[in-house]
């Protein structure tokens, strides 16, 4: 019986900082016991433990129609904290976010990884985790916990890295990761976090698709918010889906891959440039990048129109050559439109609202969703 009216007592409280954490300006004790059919006591009585705790605070006074006006309520943003880790072939970023996903630190440093194992991916995550907690005075006992985004597949119980091409990892154990890092610890997909973080600065409604345009080509599908992870935890490999049978080799070792034809290394690395310089030739008219730009925005317009026959939602391009698309994204829509035989026009394909963050903010919100599923 106990703890049945503990249970109550929990999801009475949680129901009411969700109310705060949802509602876009000023909430009043008397707003939140309209919308959640409470009493003014029980409002009082929660309200006081989670502004205890630190969560809630009273901030500035409601619109009244006349009268004494009601103190206005608001939760805490930077009451807690999560950090994301997102680990590239030669790249290293960092986030810390807040309990709304704003970004409060950031940190992103050129560091080859690649073919070393985990065991160096260890040291220098660890390394820099705690230079990057130090420089930027986050408070530790804020912190609820890191995750570490790889751009590869993991067993369901994330201790092993089945395979990351860009990485050149394979059955590698991750125990080593999790033990160097001394806080709360999670291993996450790129994409899959990327994905979901978008959903979530979009407004956490509706279904969509992401494909991730980092080192390689990822993706993730969120229905409903909820990641659909497949039967085998390899769903929305978009890179690896087949766009020219026998065609050009991938870093998977098979041929014909969207990843081999739309990565950002077939723009730069195998170039020897940064994407920087090639789009700068590009707007120059530079002729033989302008021939390679159209052949990635087409392949990228058959992988879009497939993913878009597939789950039928709305789809974005985030990652680091998604942020050199905003020119070319009427051409890459016209391209679509051309493959997809259901649609007039693909304005269901959009860009990134977070940019190049999109993989460390979406890694720190595993454990911020967390926290808010747990209140």
């Amino acid at each position: 019986m106990e703890s049945a009216f503990t249970d109550r007592r929990r999801a009475t409280r949680s129901a009411i900082y969700h109310c705060l954490y949802e509602t876009e300006g000023i909430s009043t004790r008397q707003s939140l016991a309209q919308s959640l059919g409470l009493s003014l006591p029980t409002i009082y009585q929660n309200l006081t433990e989670l502004t205890e705790l630190g969560l809630v605070r009273y901030s500035g006074e409601a619109q009244s129609t006349g009268g004494r006006r009601a103190a206005g309520l608001e939760i805490v943003p930077d009451a807690r904290f999560a950090v994301g880790v997102s680990v590239a072939a030669n790249r290293l970023r960092i986030s810390a976010a807040d309990l709304k996903l704003n970004e409060l630190a950031y940190r992103s440093m050129n560091c080859s990884v690649l073919g070393k194992g985990v065991s160096e991916v260890t040291d220098r995550v660890a390394a820099e985790l705690e230079r990057f907690l130090d420089d930027f005075r986050l408070d530790r006992t804020k912190m609820l916990g890191v995750c570490v985004a790889l751009p590869g597949l993991m067993t369901p119980e994330r201790d092993r890295v089945l395979f990351a091409p860009t990485l050149q990892l394979r059955d590698s154990d991750l125990t080593p990761l999790y033990a160097a890092i001394p806080y709360p610890m999670y291993v996450a997909n790129d994409a899959t976090s990327s994905g979901h973080a978008e959903w979530f600065a979009r407004g956490a409604v509706g279904n969509l698709a992401y494909i991730s345009m980092e080192c390689g080509i990822g993706g993730s599908v969120l229905i409903g918010g909820a990641p659909y992870n497949g039967s085998n935890q390899r769903s929305c490999e978009f890179g690896h889906m087949c766009v020219v049978p026998g065609g050009l080799k991938c870093s998977c070792g098979k041929h014909g891959c969207l990843e081999a034809y739309c990565s950002p290394d077939r723009v730069s690395k195998d170039l020897g440039i940064s994407l920087t310089e090639f789009f700068d030739e590009l707007e120059s008219k530079n002729p033989e990048y302008g021939l390679l730009w159209t052949d990635v925005l087409q392949h990228l317009a058959v992988g879009i129109a497939n993913i878009r026959m597939a789950f039928d939602c709305d789809i974005v391009l985030g990652g680091l050559l998604s942020q050199y698309i905003p020119p070319y994204l009427p051409l890459l829509r016209q391209y679509v439109t051309a493959n997809d035989p259901f649609s007039e026009n693909a304005d269901y394909v959009s860009l990134s609202v977070l940019g190049g963050h999109s993989v460390p903010l979406g890694a720190a919100l595993h454990f911020i969703s967390d926290f808010l599923d747990n209140i």
